[in-house]
């Protein structure tokens, strides 16, 4: 049973840390090392299992991962090719084909290093594939508990419901990507006051870009006022030109309405994890909701969000992948 010691010990850290802060981008990773320190637990114990159960386990942690690369790989180009086609070929919404496309690249490149019996090949190789291994491992972390961090409920009253803004269409409409954040802002409004707690304030979020006519702010409570919204239950947040701005902006209005204000902050499903990271750097007092998103749509957008994270946090990965590339090329070097 001590093989199961540190992916126990790996599971409390993760534990801890998710109690002290959920938005912490180390509770990812702790997850993805608890899983990782679980399979090699089970690896570990193949040979005391009985042997149907041990090709189960053996299925599980070897040709399960590798089916789901390929099956991956081709849902990300089968995506990427919707994307192209319903949203146009901007870089953002080439991100799911290009990602497919460079999973596929390093399975290639693996089968010709097989095939040429090169030592040097087979040694820059290992460095793509190392490299490759390293960014996928953080994905998979991010995604995981992205999709977590998504199930969290927030329980009792808040003071406010924040709505990040994300551009108008035509200027001065909102787009159906900005209202699900709103109608979502609004279901948190109706449910609070169903229950007899005190009404918080929506507080959209977002200034005038130069192709808009008005704010986003001003646009987005207009349309929550259609919606049946009081306006003076509506407080706008209107100079902001970034998710950063947004959230320090809006904090700056929460602390002189209430100074121990709690709030909640809508954004859609594929952006809340990292905005509720950039809530906690800020100092935002409350956690961050995802609303639906489209599902085509939703894989580029998560995978930019995760390109996001990764520049931000650019000094450790950059330093593990320099490490894992000089490795790589020693290995090359002893190798000719």
């Amino acid at each position: 049973m001590l093989a199961f010691a540190p992916a126990a010990l790996l599971f409390v850290f993760f534990c801890a840390s998710v109690r002290e802060d959920r938005r912490r981008f180390r509770n990812a990773v702790l997850l993805g090392l608890t899983f990782i320190s679980l399979a090699m637990a089970l690896l570990f114990q193949l040979t005391h299992l009985p042997d149907t159960l041990a090709r189960i386990v053996a299925v599980a942690v070897f040709l399960v991962p590798a089916v789901g690369v390929v099956a991956l790989a081709c849902f990300l180009v089968a995506n990427g090719v919707t994307m192209v086609r319903k949203e146009g070929r901007s870089p953002g919404n080439l991100l799911s084909l290009l990602a497919g496309l460079a999973i596929f690249a390093v399975l290639a490149l693996a089968v010709v290093a097989m095939a040429s019996g090169s030592t040097k090949v087979a040694g820059m190789t290992a460095m793509v594939i190392m490299i490759a291994v390293y960014v996928s491992f953080l994905f998979v972390c991010f995604l995981a508990y992205a999709y977590l961090y998504g199930r969290i409920r927030v329980r009792g009253d808040v003071d406010y419901v924040v709505m990040l803004g994300s551009g108008l269409i035509c200027g001065d409409r909102v787009p159906p990507l900005l209202a699900s954040r709103l109608r979502k802002g609004m279901r948190i409004y109706v449910a609070q006051c169903a229950r007899g707690g005190t009404a918080p304030l929506l507080l959209p979020s977002g200034g005038k870009g130069s192709n808009e006519k008005v704010a986003e702010a001003r646009a987005m409570a207009d349309w929550l006022i259609a919606e049946g919204v009081p306006a003076d239950h509506v407080v706008l947040e209107n100079r902001s030109r970034t998710t950063e701005e947004n959230l320090t902006f809006s904090r700056t209005i929460m602390e002189e309405g209430k100074a121990d204000y709690r709030c909640v902050v809508v954004t859609n499903n594929f952006h809340a994890f990292r905005a509720a990271m950039m809530a906690r750097k800020v100092g935002v007092n409350g956690q961050v909701l995802g609303s639906p998103t489209a599902a085509y749509f939703w894989p580029s957008a998560t995978i930019r969000e995760f390109v996001a994270v990764f520049v931000e946090h650019k000094g450790v990965n950059l330093t593990v992948c320099g490490t894992l590339f000089a490795f790589g090329v020693l290995l090359t070097l002893l190798a000719g």
